[in-house]
């Protein structure tokens, strides 16, 4: 396999944009008072590596930035610079500017308007403020292939202290806080380099070179000509100690592991999860297909088509968990959008994070960015109060927005909340019936609060840059529906308002159990399922003055509702007595659903049915069944709001 400059370039940009986002995340929990060494000598790091790596690409504009950037970072953690709560947003600035050339480069669509030159100067300003020395951004343009050539001047090669390169793929630590970094180049260590002796003496102290036994570290460690060893007591770097330690491995085997991940396109992963649903989907026909062979004359066939459903699970499972990401990759963007919409709002909050370790399906997060990015800019532009009005209200002058994520049966539900004001039941009961909604004083709160998610519904007094426009919310319900997901608000006058987002766990294939009602299939995810069992007389419990019904379970009376009544379907449910009902659990309300038959177990490929037809209540997707015909999956979550609409949804 061979490649071309591309891919170096594709790395390239995607480690960079690693850096930048662990840079933001540092910087945003750096401790003003008292900075954290650790985390400081990380910040470094990250600018130091985007350095090495623009460098190398002739990427000129990146890195000037991050040279004097580095600069700047390096003498903070020295301790010859104190750290400001200004330097943190001068900081944050320049990682944007950072961002946008970078992004400019990726797209190939160069930006002029990008201030490179002013974050420069306003970087190489904090540095002079406090006497840190000027740094010739100009004058430090050898950022190419031969950095550390032969005859490359001293001056340039060797900086006031020893640091490794970092290159496209540097994840090594950096070699001492006080010192700036290498040359970059393929031949750091290539044989006519300037030796040590030659140097002054206190720039020689500074980078002895332990070589006691030892061989130099270039590309070419064995080469006629490479440097001998200069003295005996002087120490190794660190990235040459890890380079002999490899050599001096027994049987010649790396001493360090090789890296335990790779880089493969998404397109690859989704036309492989693609062909494991097709493959799923033809074990379920070949399944039905053998259904009406005798298993006593057909052993060998039924033996392998179990084996051939192990495995198909098994490479379901493995794949399925290439696209599973923990939800941090969203969590900590916001960290950074509270900061600042705290700084344009003047209010003060806390976020706190939790379950930032769950796994989610990568498609299903890069559609949950958005619709939180709302509802968090909401939860402090119309939620939290100012510190005046909380400090009135008895409240602490800093309000508190949650934001968590758990497993909750085969779903991840992601819960933001806030100590606000709440929602104002009367103001939305005003501003719909302003629009003509068709809407009553008598409505309960959960249905008054569904209307803020109503197209162009907005109670702000006025569009600001963050909200008014009545856009938002529509926006969050839409993305959060596409995905087969639900939202759900609740809120309190003067205590704050909670949302709960409930997603799949996958956005391709799930464990079902096929029923049967006037005489079609539908699946019912596996992961809401308790029970089933048949009814009997003594089980079911009329309501007075109503044609619902309960079952009694165990000692516990759970409602009954019937498929039949709940799609609406013109064929007359069958009778409740001898019916088989499911016992299901969603949202924590636990209820019984009356089908006509169990057909059985089955993994079924998710298909949606929103952008193949049309949206469907109490339907969150379609399937493929192994006869080639299409089954509906039941949203379980929606079944028992169908049932309480008021139509004739109850048994």
């Amino acid at each position: 396999m061979t490649f071309g400059m591309s891919q170096f370039l594709g790395v390239f940009f995607e480690e960079a944009e690693e850096h930048l986002a662990a840079l933001e995340h540092l910087l945003l929990t750096l401790d003003v008072a008292q900075p954290d060494a650790e985390a400081l000598n990380g910040i470094f790091r990250a600018a130091h590596s985007i350095k090495g790596s623009s460098g190398m690409f002739g990427f000129d504009d990146l890195t000037a930035v991050t040279h004097v950037l580095e600069t700047l970072l390096d003498k903070v953690r020295s301790g010859q610079i104190a750290l400001q709560a200004q330097m943190i947003d001068v900081l944050l600035e320049s990682r944007d500017v950072l961002a946008q050339l970078l992004a400019a480069h990726k797209y190939e669509t160069p930006d002029p308007s990008i201030p490179v030159q002013a974050t420069v100067a306003r970087l190489q300003a904090l540095i002079d403020q406090q006497g840190g020395g000027s740094v010739a951004v100009a004058e430090d343009d050898s950022f190419g292939f031969f950095d550390d050539a032969p005859g490359a001047p001293l001056a340039e090669v060797v900086a006031p202290v020893v640091e490794e390169a970092y290159g496209l793929f540097a994840d090594d630590e950096v070699a001492a806080p006080s010192q700036a970094d290498s040359a970059y180049g393929f031949f750091d260590d290539a044989p006519g380099l300037p030796v040590t002796t030659a140097l002054e003496p206190s720039v020689a102290a500074a980078i002895e070179v332990d070589v006691q036994g030892k061989q130099p570290y270039g590309i070419f460690p064995d080469a006629p000509g490479a440097p001998t060893a200069v003295s005996a007591n002087t120490p190794a770097p660190a990235h040459d100690r890890r380079s002999t330690d490899r050599r001096a491995a027994p049987g010649g085997a790396p001493a360090d592991a090789e890296s335990s991940s790779i880089r493969v396109s998404v397109e690859r992963i989704d036309s492989l999860i693609n062909q494991v649903g097709e493959l799923v989907i033809t074990q379920a026909m070949l399944a039905q297909l053998t259904s009406v062979l005798d298993p006593a004359e057909h052993e060998r066939i039924y033996q392998a088509l179990t084996q051939l459903e192990h495995n198909t699970r098994e490479l379901q499972e493995a794949v399925m968990s290439i696209r599973m990401l923990p939800i941090s990759f969203v969590f900590n963007r916001f960290p950074r959008l509270v900061r600042d919409t705290c700084g344009k709002l003047g209010k003060q909050v806390e976020l706190v994070l939790r379950g930032e370790h769950t796994e989610l399906d990568k498609g299903v997060i890069e559609k949950l960015t958005d619709p939180l990015t709302h509802i968090v800019r909401n939860s402090i532009d119309h939620g939290i109060e100012l510190p005046a009005e909380r400090l009135a209200a008895g409240k602490p002058a800093m309000g508190t927005v949650r934001m968590s994520a758990f497993h909750q049966g085969g779903r991840i539900v992601v819960e933001i909340s806030d100590d606000g004001k709440g929602l104002s039941r009367e103001r939305i009961l005003a501003k719909a019936k302003e629009q003509g909604m068709p809407v009553s004083d008598e409505m309960p709160d959960s249905e008054v609060w569904q209307l803020i998610f109503m197209p162009g519904f907005s109670t702000a007094e006025a569009v600001t840059d963050l909200s008014g426009r009545g856009v938002g919310m529509d926006v969050v319900r839409r993305n959060i529906t596409s995905i087969g997901g639900r939202i759900d608000i609740n809120s309190v006058a003067g205590q704050g308002t909670h949302i709960a987002i409930r997603l799949p766990l996958t956005l391709a294939i799930l464990d079902g159990m096929i029923v049967e009602v006037d005489k079609v299939h539908y699946v019912v995810p596996l992961t809401y399922i308790v029970e089933s069992l048949q009814l009997k007389a003594e089980h079911i419990y009329s309501m007075s003055g109503s044609s619902s019904a309960v079952i009694s379970v165990r000692n516990e009376y759970l409602p009954l509702l019937s498929l039949h009544r709940l799609l609406n379907l013109a064929a007359e449910p069958p009778p409740r007595v001898g019916g088989i009902v499911l016992i299901l659990e969603a949202e924590g309300n636990t209820f019984a659903l009356q089908v006509d038959d169990l057909i059985g177990q089955q993994q079924v490929v998710i298909k949606s049915l929103e952008q193949n037809f049309r949206r469907v209540d109490g339907i969150t997707g379609a399937t493929i069944m192994g006869d080639g015909s299409v089954a509906l999956i039941l949203d379980v979550d929606a079944l028992p709001r169908l049932a309480s609409q008021g139509t004739p949804n109850h048994a």
